[in-house]
């Protein structure tokens, strides 16, 4: 059963291919919408869309791992199904490096397209949700003081309050206060979960 709120983008300059595909995704209830140009998605993609690309090798401008590269460098988290007619081993090493989900040969078995387009949705659905996460995550340290985050970092280091005010010059009480209001201020239950909203924001320690 596919995500009723995810898209499958098919980019590829050979008008049959996207015909044919197009009208396959729609019989087995996917949305989807087809592109004869990388510069083309590139125009039309939307950085809140979900679900997976499945995008040609050889195309006129810019080709489908050059495409790829583009989407790594603007950080779009979409999942990426590589099928060609003109594959290779080189080519389909460099594109599973670079993050593609999986490297598919024209013809593919209906079969075959369809179980990697819901592995590659479960993954853009995966990645939105770490994504998602981390978002929250970042809002709630955000809202911290300079001297609340010195102390949450020590914090969840393992320092005890004894150690925390003494390297911080700062009373005993008042990294207890600090301490009640990191944790009123990210929603934290305990330290174990500071230390988790620490590192799904992103930082190290």
């Amino acid at each position: 059963m596919n995500d009723a709120n995810a898209t499958v983008f098919l980019v590829d300059d050979d008008s049959a291919v996207r015909d044919a595909l197009t009208l396959m995704f729609e019989q087995e209830g996917f949305a989807i919408k087809a592109f004869d140009s990388a510069d083309a998605f590139l125009a039309a993609y939307q950085p809140e869309n979900f679900g997976c690309a499945i995008i040609d090798i050889r195309m006129p401008g810019m080709d489908g791992l050059q495409l790829q590269e583009a989407l790594n460098k603007l950080n779009i988290m979409l999942p990426i199904i590589f099928l060609t007619g003109h594959g290779d081993i080189p080519k389909s090493v460099k594109a599973i490096k670079a993050g593609a989900v999986d490297f598919l040969t024209k013809p593919v078995t209906r079969e075959k397209l369809m179980a990697s387009v819901q592995a590659a949705i479960q993954e853009s659905a995966k990645k939105l949700s770490e994504n998602s996460h981390h978002q929250d995550a970042l809002s709630h340290l955000n809202s911290l003081t300079s001297r609340e985050r010195d102390v949450m970092m020590l914090a969840i280091q393992g320092q005890p309050n004894k150690e925390i005010a003494r390297r911080l010059g700062i009373s005993h009480r008042t990294v207890e206060i600090h301490k009640s209001k990191i944790m009123h201020k990210t929603g934290a239950v305990n330290l174990l979960d500071l230390v988790r909203i620490a590192h799904e924001s992103g930082i190290t320690f």
